[in-house]
């Protein structure tokens, strides 16, 4: 039997569309297949995995696939659970082509085995973001209004914000609906700056969608429960559960989540003040741990939300992980509770609620922006810039001296507030509508070298800056052709750059095998070895998944444009890691001496030798014919 995957193309500048099938083997899902039409229409594309609506737990993510603003080459991003609804059209992806005339929504509709519905309807934009809830929550609350209607079964919506109007790195937020109103429980496709591309690009500020299309979704739990007692002895749904135990409810750590499993054991290797905690002492990096994030942070979030199993809710498919840890609206997820947390000098839940709510509801990527407001923050801190040139009032708090964790806190968020507002207002000389990397550059060339050097950022090409992840280790600095995800090796252990190289390029075609199949990494554990088996009993090419996925890693890679790091930060955040490693975590081995010796006779040459060795593993590991 031949499978194909079938994608709607829709040029925004005409509301014309036409369908194209590309038969399963040549493509197997949204990132190889998306790659594909990136490289040969320049199309933003939104889709799911071959096995969205199947018994499998996870597979009902959705997929955002193009050119970055913000990262300038192929990205990826993802949002859980809206996979789901989306299966529900009987298509595999939409390929957006052309400009709409004007800020639009796009309307897509399957009744059962009717053609799919296409509308692109005007409106003003501006005046929604303004009203109700406002940015995104309220443009999700009005398309729903204005089209909800016309669906049998409750619809999805993706919606933008004003961050995707006036910068390269706004979001694409959505919600799972429940008997027609939209959720608190919100999810994101954030990184890379989609929002702003399907906005400015493409002029498509929100896109509602659903049907009622019923197609053949795997089903067969006895089947499944077999493959798994064959590999792991145990059935689908006892493996999965403790596949998801951080996601839950670790008892190792009494919390759960990537925020309380995370913060219970990231100790003195904790990030804060725009990464100044890695020039600080073991000592007084464990004592902001102790007294600002286990006594206080961390033990609000314990307090609030793991002591009520109510509060745990999934992402809008049916998952034991459970794994948004909700409190009075707020979602409480690692990375973004931390750029907007302690890397902001905030250590309180009510202070960081506020930031992280302005930040979403104006629909901005939440760790790079988090990054940009720490970077921001230490500029006024340490007066390379003025309280003018930014169009804020005060400065931050921002040493751990005498530092009170409700008060400071507050008064940190409030001006990560109206940095938000200055960013979205474009006041004084902020103007990020080309990225924080290049204004970073432009700023340096008036004031000095010191104003990047502040800014811990990964760069690509002329123009392209990513915010890395929140983890103290080398890999999140690597020179990856995507970065800002998890195609690395986050690890806190030392690993050798060129081995940690190979080991980053294994890592992505290990996280491409599960994107491409659209599912959830939290489901690794088991996802990463069964989905090509799973694959060869569905459909026979199991062997052909495996041999494709390194083959889309390659073709991925061979557009990689990584630059050296252009900030002095970033390098000692290398430096200040191996020392740690040597000192604190005594660590035995002959190349960790050799590179602390390397960097402390001289940095720069150390820094470009380590990154260097890094992208050797990669490119060596990664090349089409080894």
């Amino acid at each position: 039997m031949n499978y194909n995957l079938k994608v709607l193309f829709i040029d925004a500048s005409t509301g014309f569309y036409k369908f194209k099938r590309y038969p399963v083997g040549d493509f197997f899902g949204p990132i190889d297949l998306g790659l594909h039409l990136t490289g040969k229409y320049n199309t933003l594309n939104i889709g799911k995995g071959i096995l969205a609506g199947s018994i499998f737990p996870g597979s009902n993510r959705l997929f955002v696939t193009g050119f970055s603003p913000c990262w300038r080459g192929f990205y990826i991003s993802s949002m859980g659970g809206a996979g789901l609804v989306f299966d529900n059209l009987g298509i595999d992806l939409v390929s957006i082509m052309g400009k709409a005339p004007a800020p639009s929504m796009m309307y897509l509709n399957r009744n059962h085995g009717e053609e799919i519905e296409v509308q692109i309807d005007p409106f003003n934009l501006e005046n929604v973001w303004e009203e109700g809830r406002g940015g995104v929550y309220n443009l999700m609350d009005f398309s729903l209004s204005h089209y909800g209607q016309r669906y049998e079964n409750d619809p999805r919506v993706l919606a933008t914000g004003p961050a995707a109007m006036v910068t390269d790195f706004g979001a694409i937020g959505s919600a799972p609906v429940k008997k027609g109103a939209v959720s608190f429980v919100d999810t994101w496709a954030g990184r890379g700056g989609f929002g702003s591309r399907l906005l400015q690009e493409h002029g498509i500020a929100s896109i509602i969608y659903g049907g009622t299309f019923i197609d053949e979704d795997f089903r067969e739990r006895n089947v499944a429960d077999e493959w798994f007692k064959n590999k792991y002895n145990k059935k689908l749904a006892a493996k999965d559960f403790e596949a998801t135990t951080k996601y839950r409810f670790d008892p190792n750590f009494d919390t759960g989540g990537t925020f309380g499993v995370n913060y219970a054991s990231v100790g003195g290797r904790l990030l804060a003040f725009n990464y100044n905690s890695i020039y600080m002492t073991e000592e007084e990096r464990v004592t902001i741990h102790e007294n600002f994030i286990k006594n206080h942070y961390l033990k609000q979030f314990n307090e609030e939300i793991m002591s009520d199993k109510k509060n745990m809710k999934n992402c809008g498919e049916p998952c034991v992980a459970v794994c948004k840890k909700m409190f009075e609206g707020h979602k409480k997820d690692y990375e973004p509770y931390q750029a907007m947390g302690p890397l902001c000098g905030i250590f309180d839940q009510r202070a960081a609620e506020k930031l992280n709510h302005h930040a979403d509801m104006n629909g901005f990527d939440a760790i790079s922006v988090g990054g940009v407001l720490s970077w921001m923050m230490e500029l006024l801190d340490k007066n390379l810039v003025t309280k003018e040139e930014l169009g804020v009032s005060t400065v931050p708090v921002f040493s751990p001296d005498n530092f009170d964790v409700v008060t400071d806190s507050m008064h940190n968020a409030e001006l990560g507030v109206e940095l938000l507002d200055s960013i979205l207002k474009q006041r004084g000389i902020i103007d990020l509508k080309e990225g924080a990397r290049k204004f970073a550059r432009r700023l340096s060339r008036q004031k000095g070298k010191s104003i990047i050097d502040s800014f811990v950022f990964i760069s690509n090409g002329r123009k392209g800056w990513m915010v890395p992840n929140q983890y103290w280790t080398p890999g999140v600095l690597s020179p990856m052709a995507i970065m800002g995800k998890y195609y690395m090796y986050y690890g806190n252990d030392f690993v050798p750059p060129r081995t940690l190289g190979r080991m980053n390029a294994q890592r992505m075609i290990q996280e491409l095998t599960m994107d491409n199949m659209g599912f959830c990494r939290f489901h690794r554990n088991w996802a990463e070895e069964m989905l090509p088996e799973i694959v060869e009993s569905l459909f026979g090419m199991g062997e052909q998944l495996e041999k494709s996925t390194p083959m889309t890693a390659s073709r991925i890679n061979s557009r990689n444009a990584s630059i050296f790091w252009e900030s002095q930060r970033n390098i000692d955040f290398i430096h200040s890691f191996i020392r740690r490693q040597k000192e604190v975590e005594g660590t035995r081995h002959e190349e960790l001496d050799n590179w602390l010796n390397l960097f402390d006779e001289d940095q720069h040459e150390a820094a470009y030798s380590y990154w260097f060795e890094i992208s050797k593993g990669i490119h060596e590991s990664l090349q089409e014919f080894k």
